[in-house]
C-alpha cells in the first residue's frame, strides 16, 4: 500500500509539474515573448563579455525607477477609470475616428516633449485603447499604437530633456540651448508633418459612437494618485531624487490601492534589465566598437542611425561619442535612428508589450507594420537631413 501510494504521490506530483508548464508557464512566455527574447540576446552575450563589475554600470537605475513609479500610478489611474473618463470626453469633442487618434497621438507628442518617450507612451497608450476598444474601432488600433510610438521617439528630439540620449550628448558637449533646439528643429517639424499626413490618411473619417454613461471620479484619490503622477514627472526632471518616488508611491498604493502593485508590468522591467545588459556587452566588443569607429569616420549622421537599430539609441549615443566631437551629426543620429528596428528605441518595447497585451497572438502582423512605417519615417528623415 505504502509502496503504491509513494507512486501514485510521485506520479501526480509529475502531472501536476506538467499542468502548471502548460497552464501557467508556457501562457506566461507567450505573454511575454519580448521579455524572452531579451533575456535570450542577453544570455548570449554574456558568453561573449563574462559578467565582471562593469555590468553594474549598464543599469540606468533613473529610468528603471521612473518607469516602475509611473506604471504604478498608471495602474492606480487605471483602476478609477481616470483614462476612460478622459477617453469618453476625446470621442465627445471630436466625434470622429480620423480627428480623435490624431489627437491621441498629438497628446503622446507633445507628452514626449515634457516627461520623456517612455513615460508618454505608459501614460497615453491606455488612452489609444480605451478611445478605440469603447468605439467598437480596434482595428485602428495597430495603426494608432504605432503612430504613437514614434511620435513618442520623434517629438522628445527638440528638447535636451525629451529624450534620454539628448540628456547625454546636451552634457557632454555642453551644447547651448538654443544651438541644441535648431539642430533638431528641422527634423522636429518633418516628423510633425509626416505623422499628420499619415493619421489623415490611414484612418477613415469616420464617426465615433459611445453610450452615454455618468462616470464620478473618486476626488481624494483622482487628487492623490495625480500628485503622485507629478512626484514621477519630477523625477524624471531630476528635480527630486528617483529614490524618494521608489519610497512614497508604494506607501501610499499600500494603503489606498494594492491591486495596482499587483498589476504592474513587471516583466516589461526585467525586458529592460536584459537590454540593457545586451547594449552594454554590445558596446564591449572590440571588433563591434572598431567597426563603429571607422564607419563614423565616413559619415556620423548616417552610420550613428544604423547603429541605433542594432545596439537602441541610449547606448549608442553614449558609446559613439567616444569617437567623434561632430556632435551635430550625432544628435542628429541617434534621434532619428530611434525610429526603424524595434530595439532602436527602448521605449518601442513599450508599445508591442501594450499591444501585445490587449491583442495575443497579433505580434507578428504588428511588427509587420511597425517595420514598415518606421523604416518609412527612418528613410525619409535620413534623406531630407542629409539634403539639408
Amino acid at each position: 500500500m505504502s509502496v503504491k501510494a509513494h507512486h501514485s504521490k510521485h506520479h501526480f506530483s509529475f502531472e501536476d509539474i506538467k499542468k502548471a508548464f502548460r497552464e501557467v508557464i508556457l501562457p506566461f512566455l507567450r505573454k511575454n515573448i519580448v521579455m524572452l527574447v531579451a533575456f535570450t540576446c542577453a544570455l548570449v552575450t554574456c558568453f561573449i563579455i563574462p559578467p565582471d563589475s562593469k555590468y553594474l554600470e549598464y543599469f540606468d537605475l533613473k529610468t528603471l525607477s521612473c518607469l516602475f513609479c509611473v506604471l504604478c500610478v498608471v495602474c492606480a489611474l487605471k483602476n478609477i477609470r481616470f483614462f476612460y473618463m478622459i477617453a469618453r470626453k476625446i470621442v465627445s469633442v471630436f466625434k470622429t475616428a480620423k480627428i480623435s487618434v490624431l489627437a491621441i497621438v498629438y497628446i503622446t507628442f507633445i507628452g514626449s516633449m515634457l516627461i520623456a518617450n517612455d513615460m508618454a507612451l505608459l501614460t497615453f497608450l491606455p488612452l489609444g485603447y480605451m478611445v478605440l476598444s469603447q468605439t467598437g474601432k480596434e482595428k485602428y488600433m495597430a495603426f494608432t499604437f504605432i503612430m504613437q510610438n514614434i511620435a513618442a521617439n520623434l517629438g522628445g528630439m527638440l528638447t535636451p530633456f525629451g529624450n534620454p540620449q539628448n540628456l547625454y550628448l546636451y552634457t557632454k558637449f555642453e551644447i547651448p540651448d538654443l544651438e541644441f533646439m535648431g539642430i533638431m528643429l528641422p527634423p522636429f517639424l518633418i516628423s510633425i508633418a509626416i505623422i499628420t499626413i499619415c493619421c489623415l490618411v490611414f484612418v477613415k473619417n469616420e464617426s465615433l459612437e459611445i453610450g452615454k454613461e455618468e462616470i464620478k471620479l473618486p476626488k481624494a484619490k483622482t487628487i492623490i494618485y495625480l500628485l503622485l503622477f507629478a512626484l514621477s514627472i519630477l523625477i524624471v526632471f531630476r528635480g527630486i531624487p528617483y529614490y524618494i518616488g521608489l519610497i512614497l508611491i508604494p506607501i501610499f498604493l499600500i494603503f489606498m490601492d494594492r491591486k495596482a502593485l499587483k498589476s504592474v508590468d513587471y516583466p516589461l522591467l526585467l525586458t529592460f534589465v536584459f537590454f540593457f545588459i545586451f547594449a552594454g556587452n554590445m558596446g564591449r566588443i572590440e571588433g563591434v566598437r572598431n567597426l563603429f569607429s571607422y564607419l563614423l569616420e565616413q559619415n556620423t549622421l548616417v552610420f550613428s542611425a544604423i547603429s541605433c537599430q542594432v545596439i537602441s539609441n541610449v547606448p549608442s549615443a553614449i558609446l559613439l561619442s567616444q569617437f567623434t566631437l561632430n556632435y551635430k551629426d550625432l544628435l542628429l543620429g541617434v534621434n532619428i535612428g530611434g525610429v526603424g528596428t524595434l530595439i532602436a528605441s527602448l521605449a518601442s518595447l513599450i508599445t508591442l508589450r501594450e499591444y501585445i497585451k490587449h491583442n495575443p497572438g497579433k505580434a507578428g502582423s504588428y511588427i509587420l507594420k511597425f517595420s514598415l512605417f518606421n523604416f518609412g519615417f527612418l528613410i525619409i528623415l535620413l534623406g531630407l537631413m542629409l539634403l539639408i
